[in-house]
């Protein structure tokens, strides 16, 4: 230890304790003993403390009402209560008071030791044990990543580089990096695999994983056949690492059913692969079957107005006639429109919903300095995330869902990537926008830094011209016009992004849960 850490301990029988404070001492801690509760309060107004171990019963204040003095100096101070009771009532008004620990007397050495070693050294303890345990899974994760994987072992690998995101996350060890470098090197293999195999899931659709038009057919039928009803949540642009953070909450309110990973089709874009869930089919099946619904990418009508009729058609294809709801929302007050129609919906087999906030979060902190500040690391950005649905009419939604017995699908459209590499491209007027991938004629590129589809059709999308190209960008990068090319190259740098291929934006979570 390179600072002595500082003990308060109050307890009328001190004398008594004296081995306790020489062990203590031994370890290399400051030991500093009070006898009575004013005194620990006055020590406590002299100078703070690491911890408080805290007598229950003394002469004078009591435990309980010294604990209360204390907090009222030092909110955040661990404090552990030691006490001959074992008496409900007073370990629940210990508990109620945000007591940090509860010991019973006799206490050992070992006791004291475990709660110091709990409430002042658990944070660099597990830093020292997940960094440990991610060197040693380093080389294992680089060995996997050397192999020629399916699409399964590629969704492995994926949870499995989320998870020591997730464990690193709130640790300050030099593994960030190490683990930053880690999962570039596998989106630029991923980047590969994608090459070569999509291509090859439109040529035998019978192989290909899970994707964006299956979901109704393959994990929203089964369940409308077996008599549930049905509340299919989708996320826009929600990510598996934020998946993970929001469902602990969830978790006192639903069992996960099944947890999975699916893979969204290219554009990962709201426009294609959200249509392509809510249809049913690929874009160039809704553009050649239902023109009338299908927008093209030049026109200046909203992408996504016609998702409600586009259910309608795949519930049709399928003769499903069964009433259902749609709803979207995009503010607080239709979040909390919704809460208040839940139990009429519910004579509805199907119910979807879709929910705009991470998607709304995610370009507000493209366009606002403040929002890059506020989410300006991927754990911030998850902060942002966790905060927005333990506080938006998003988590009374879920709530009431579990209440009324509904059983809910949550998934999204795609995910999204942090991008930090601008790549040239050049099309004409008519190019589309979109920073990860390109749709027009005429486009200029360095085929080494693209993933191009010279023939759309072949992958299930439609040509605004007969020359029409598509081109994803992979990895962090992102397309940056000639013009201007060096401002908005520095405007778009470190922002996220979506339509390419990475695996943020290509794996995504579809999960059903059944209401506890």
């Amino acid at each position: 230890m390179n600072k002595k850490e500082r003990i308060l301990w109050a307890d009328d029988e001190m004398d008594l304790l004296r081995p306790y404070i020489i062990f203590l001492e031994g370890k290399g801690y400051e030991v500093i003993t009070a006898t009575n509760g004013q005194d620990a309060i006055t020590h406590c107004k002299e100078q703070p403390f690491d911890i408080v171990f805290l007598d229950e019963n003394m002469p004078g204040l009591s435990g309980l009402e010294t604990l209360t003095h204390i907090k009222q100096i030092d909110p955040l101070v661990p404090v552990v209560m030691i006490t001959k009771s074992e008496e409900e009532n007073i370990m629940d008004m210990a508990i109620g008071n945000k007591i940090a620990d509860y010991l019973i007397k006799p206490v050992n050495p070992n006791q004291i030791l475990l709660a110091l070693k709990k409430h002042i050294h658990k944070k660099e303890i597990i830093a020292e044990q997940v960094s440990s345990n991610y060197r040693a899974e380093f080389m294992q994760i680089g060995t996997q990543m050397s192999e020629s994987l399916s699409f399964e072992a590629w969704k492995e690998l994926y949870k499995k580089l989320v998870y020591w995101e997730l464990e690193l996350n709130d640790t300050e060890t030099g593994m960030h990096d190490m683990l930053a470098a880690q999962k570039t090197e596998a989106n630029g293999i991923f980047a590969k695999y994608i090459r070569q195999n999509y291509p090859l899931w439109f040529e035998h659709p019978e192989e290909r994983p899970l994707m964006s038009p299956d979901i109704f057919k393959k994990r929203i039928f089964p369940l409308l056949d077996q008599g549930e009803k049905v509340f299919l949540v989708v996320i826009d642009n929600f990510r598996l690492d934020q998946w993970q953070v929001i469902k602990e909450l969830l978790g006192e309110f639903y069992t996960m059913e099944q947890e999975e990973l699916y893979c969204t089709i290219l554009p990962t874009a709201t426009q294609y692969a959200r249509n392509a869930i809510f249809s049913g089919l690929m874009p160039l099946q809704i553009k050649e079957l239902y023109p009338e619904l299908w927008v093209e990418e030049e026109d200046e009508d909203g992408k996504n107005m016609n998702e409600e009729a586009l259910i309608q058609t795949q519930l049709d294809r399928f003769r499903r006639k069964i009433p259902f709801s749609y709803h979207k929302v995009n503010n607080t007050q239709y979040g909390e429109k919704l809460v208040e129609q839940l139990k009429a919906l519910k004579e509805n087999p199907l119910n979807v919903c879709v929910l705009n906030f991470v998607d709304m979060l995610s370009h507000a902190r493209t366009e606002s300095k403040m929002m890059r500040e506020l989410a300006n690391t991927e754990s911030a950005y998850r902060s942002l995330t966790l905060s927005w649905f333990r506080h938006s009419s998003t988590f009374n939604l879920f709530k009431e869902l579990a209440q009324q017995g509904y059983k809910v699908v949550v998934t999204t459209d795609h995910g999204t990537i942090r991008v930090n590499k601008p790549i040239k491209v050049l099309g004409d007027k008519n190019t589309n926008t979109n920073l990860r991938y390109k749709v027009g004629k005429m486009l200029s590129y360095n085929k080494k830094e693209v993933f191009e589809m010279l023939q759309p059709a072949k992958f299930g999308l439609p040509s605004p011209n007969v020359s029409s190209a598509y081109v994803f960008a992979t990895q962090e990068d992102f397309f940056a016009y000639p013009n201007n090319y060096n401002y908005y190259a520095g405007y778009y740098k470190d922002t996220f992004q979506h339509g390419g291929i990475s695996m943020e934006e290509m794996i995504i979570p579809v999960v059903t849960m059944e209401a506890k």
